[in-house]
């Protein structure tokens, strides 16, 4: 007879192989055509749920999507669903950045037109379609991902919406006295031709001539040696770039730091130096034969007085304090230009505003870094690198260059052109911070960071910034709705202008700013309240991008268009990359307090970057990037979905085709646990045949008890976004405590006993509780296979049409009995043991199958009572044939294993017969006549089923 025709085998459609980036488009579509975000939102609503808002931080609409997109928006998709089957409205607007000079520089290189040919409404409308363009590219990818959100309905920064509420950002701040406009020493990209922020720079090595000057003395008071003349004396600067040697006009000396006069021996010449920085100073210099000479002197005593400029005879250089100069490299003695150094300039007005000096700030380089008529000496038209060369030859024929050597250091570079920067003092727009300061900081206090170290970061970020430099040279942007009188020359920016640029941009776009002259811009009548003029033109510079993304909050939450009503301001989350504490979170931190008082969001979530599994940088060059479009098209999205799940990414995390690959294997793990529990439920009805939780067989509701615990740990763990620990404790439940143990065991009485008999149907009872709980855990995270899961399930009534529109899985405290786990944790531990017993037994070839195997356990103490009190249950427990306990450990043979308590284990090849049906070996084989190749309970199960 066929035995295999009356066991219970698993039977479903669920595939074993997932084949996900086939299967995933299909449920891609299904979502789309249900309209999956939508139907949350109004469902939610219907049940007056509270709000969850998560405020999306613009991807730049610039290229394809790289890794580091890919867990940063599966990490939102995940809270977003999560949130939502907690029971949340939870909100989702994707949004994208699309000015500014990374899409004008893009636009400019791919077309090859030169920027001062076209008119800026020309390149305006090149790069709005270029950014069309890629936010459609980078949508699909998104919603490949899995992403559910509002894509019909995106947030773009040209929509003349967002545009408008930036400029009414811009104007509040404006009324409030914080937008000025002046000259100060700014990142300056010579190749893009813009001021840059701070959060614009990016740090690369660069090889850079290092140089030591000589300044001579004019006016030292008594400051010199005893007895030497002036001539003799020279102050000695330190510097690496030569080319801002044209632009010095100061020395800065640290008041509190000693100083001391170097006598050259070889030369008789004496060299003012800090008396610390001096030796390894004058060893780069090959000053050997040296003496100190004359008194310490405090650089405080050093205050105005007079060197002449090495290059410019007619030039005198006064001495500075400044508390910026450092004992880190030089000589103590810092070459001062505050035409190209923000603390060259802010210790030069120090002394400006205290009425100590007064003269013009020279910054001989142009907009294109190149020298000026200013800077003389052959040097005109030279770019700055150029120039660096005969900068340090006119120095040593003046006999003014004591030392030179070349030295590799961290040097400033424009995060898109990815070329050299320099500080430039120009004309700009800024914020003033200190106006506002002390408000950011408590704004900063009053959120929660996860990781709780992004607090500080944020805090001493704001805490020692400067004024927010947010014009830039562009085209491609917001205008800075500023106009000039031009009877006076001052600039105006008022209520009433500014809310005019507003109405007129809400309707058309800031492209009316190019369209309009100024009259047409301004209210009807206007006159400068300056001077009463009636002629004005209109600023030329855009405003920073990061000023357009960090006013979002403005357009999207607090005055949303009617697509995205719903929205909460402050939000609950904003969750970005950690470099975004002096990007997004800093810029619309500063935007928010300035003009409402307190920050947009009511938490920050930060995540690492992405490295290769060698904890490198993904480099091109290096050829160690991982795409997540080849992962997706290998491997499917939710394996990329469970490695994101599966990384500690509040740290930098790993990726390689190595980690992907052992990310799948995990996967299948999960795969098939679904598949199996699917697959023993397929005759099992849960609205009649379920057994009561207080009639389940006690290894049923240990199952349930696990359950119950891990969807505690997985609960507690997502509402800290601790994501890890979802995934071991799930991964550990699936492997371990299903398909190792409990479905493990469950395999006899779910294939050979009656269809309907009270074991089978508690055991199924308990695998329906377990597969709709997993399912809906899993759900956020691997998004597509739970749907799968979920669509193949016993339809139930009241069973939603989506997995994702399904509630998170209820608590159950019933099942947390602690009677129940202390008993099975004492038997798992001795089960383990007698596992490891029989998988030696296989090794030596002593059985084959399990079932092959007599166990014999010697035991004592309580170790013997717990197997005691288990009864006929021990032998499926090991999953042998038979098992034999002997309350004596010193009867074991010699080569029985022996755990640390001293319990043993004999196992040996079973001499009993063999049941055809359930494989077991029992002395009940054959002994009913009507079936003699079986047991007695197969034989009463075979007589049932007819």
């Amino acid at each position: 007879m066929d035995y295999s025709k009356t066991l219970h085998l698993p039977e479903t459609d669920f595939p074993m192989r997932g084949n996900l980036p086939k299967r995933e488009p299909g449920f891609v579509k299904m979502w789309k055509d249900m309209d999956l975000y939508h139907q949350r939102l109004e469902k939610r609503r219907k049940d007056g749920a509270p709000a969850f808002v998560l405020h999306d931080g613009p991807p730049y609409a610039n290229g394809k999507i790289h890794i580091g997109h890919a867990l940063n928006k599966t990490l939102k998709d995940i809270i977003v669903r999560y949130k939502f089957m907690k029971g949340y409205a939870a909100h989702y607007v994707p949004g994208w950045d699309t000015h500014g000079l990374p899409i004008e520089y893009a636009v400019l290189k791919e077309s090859g037109e030169d920027r001062a040919t076209m008119t800026p409404l020309q390149l305006r409308e090149k790069c709005l379609a270029y950014a069309k363009r890629w936010i459609n590219i980078q949508r699909e990818d998104f919603i490949r991902m899995g992403v559910v959100g509002d894509f019909e309905h995106p947030y773009v920064t040209f929509d003349p919406h967002l545009e408008a509420k930036q400029l009414e950002v811009f104007g509040a701040m404006a009324d409030k006295g914080y937008i000025y406009k002046g000259k100060k020493a700014v990142y300056w990209c010579p190749h893009c031709e813009t001021a840059l922020a701070e959060a614009e720079i990016e740090y690369k090595d660069r090889k850079s001539p290092s140089i030591y000057v000589k300044f001579p003395a004019l006016d030292v008071g008594d400051l010199a040696p005893e007895g030497v003349p002036k001539d003799k004396l020279f102050a000695v600067i330190w510097t690496t770039t030569p080319w801002t040697i044209p632009a010095n006009e100061f020395i800065s000396v640290n008041p509190k730091f000693t100083y001391v006069w170097v006598h050259n021996l070889d030369n008789d010449e004496y060299y003012l130096m800090n008396k610390e920085l001096a030796p390894a100073a004058l060893a780069d210099c090959k000053v050997e034969n040296y003496e100190f000479a004359g008194r310490e002197m405090l650089g405080a005593e050093w205050d105005l007085k007079s060197f002449q400029h090495p290059l410019y005879e007619d030039r005198v250089v006064y001495v500075l304090e400044g508390n910026h100069v450092t004992l880190d490299a030089g000589t103590g003695c810092v070459h001062t230009a505050p035409g190209h150094g923000v603390d060259d300039f802010e210790v030069y007005k120090s002394y400006e505003n205290a009425g100590k000096l007064k003269q013009e700030i020279l910054c001989p380089v142009d907009e294109k870094g190149r020298m000026t008529e200013e800077a003389g000496l052959g040097l005109v038209g030279k770019t700055i690198w150029e120039a660096e060369g005969p900068v340090i030859s006119l120095l040593a024929h003046a006999g003014r260059l004591l030392g030179k050597k070349s030295i590799h250091h961290q040097y400033a570079h424009c995060w898109r052109c990815k070329n050299p920067i320099i500080y430039r003092a120009t004309e700009q727009w800024f914020a003033s911070i200190n106006d506002f300061r002390d408000k950011a900081l408590k704004a900063v206090d009053d959120t929660t960071f996860y990781p709780a170290w992004g607090h500080d970061r944020l805090y001493n970020m704001i805490r020692d910034r400067q004024d927010w430099c947010i014009s830039r040279q562009r085209s491609w942007g917001v205008p800075i709705p500023a106009f000039y009188c031009d009877d006076c020359g001052k600039y105006v920016i008022t209520h009433e202008t500014t809310q005019k640029v507003v109405d007129i941009v809400e309707k058309e776009g800031s492209d009316a700013w190019w369209k309009y002259s100024a009259e047409e811009l301004l209210p009807e009548g206007f006159t400068c309240p300056h001077c009463g003029g009636h002629h004005f033109h209109k600023e030329k510079d855009i405003m920073d991008v990061w000023f357009d993304s960090g006013s979002t909050w403005n357009g999207v939450l607090k005055n949303p268009r009617e697509e995205w009503k719903g929205a909460a301001y402050p939000c609950d989350l904003y969750l970005e990359g950690s470099d975004q504490h002096r990007g997004w979170f800093h810029s619309s931190l500063l935007t928010s307090v300035a003009v409402n008082g307190h920050a947009p969001y009511k938490a920050v979530l930060t995540h690492g970057f992405t490295m290769d599994g060698e904890g490198r940088k993904m480099s091109k060059s290096v050829g160690n990037v991982v795409a997540p479009q080849d992962i997706i098209n290998k491997y499917g999205a939710d394996v990329m979905r469970l490695w994101i799940s599966s990384v500690e990414y509040q740290s930098d995390v790993r990726l390689s085709d190595k980690i992907i690959k052992s990310m799948s294997d995990v996967y299948r793990k999960i795969r098939n646990t679904f598949r199996y529990l699917l697959g023993n439920l397929a005759d099992f009805n849960p609205a009649t045949d379920a057994v009561p939780y207080a009639e389940m067989d006690e290894l049923d509701r240990w199952a349930l008890l696990r359950l119950e615990q891990v969807k505690e740990e997985v609960s507690n763990a997502c509402e800290q976004y601790q994501f890890h620990v979802m995934y071991h404790a799930v991964h550990n439940f699936c492997t371990v405590d299903l398909s190792a143990t409990y479905l493990d065991i469950l395999k006899d009485r779910l294939y050979t006993e009656t269809a309907d008999s009270r074991l089978r149907r508690s055991a199924q009872t308990a695998m329906y509780e377990i597969l709709d709980s997993l399912v809906r855990i899993m759900a956020p995270f691997i998004c597509f296979t739970a749907e799968e899961v979920w669509q193949a399930m016993p339809a139930v009534e009241g069973k939603e049409a989506s997995v994702h529109l399904a509630d998170w899985p209820a608590m159950k405290p019933q099942y947390l009995d602690s009677a129940l786990d202390e008993k099975w944790s004492a038997r798992l531990a001795l089960r383990s043991d007698v596992m490891k017993a029989l998988e030696n037994a296989r090794a030596a070839k002593i059985i084959g199958h399990p079932l092959d195997a007599d166990v014999t356990i010697y035991a004592e103490g309580d170790a013997y009572e717990t197997l005691k009190a288990m009864g006929d249950f021990l032998s499926d427990f090991f999953i042998v044939s038979n098992v034999e306990l002997v309350n004596d450990t010193s009867a074991a043979p010699a080569d029985a294993l022996t755990n640390e308590d001293g319990v043993r284990v004999s196992v040996a090849p079973s001499t009993r017969q063999k049941c055809e049906r359930c494989w077991k070996h029992l002395d009940s084989v054959g002994s009913n006549p009507d079936h003699p190749d079986v047991c007695a309970r197969c034989a009463r199960v075979l007589d049932e089923e007819k």
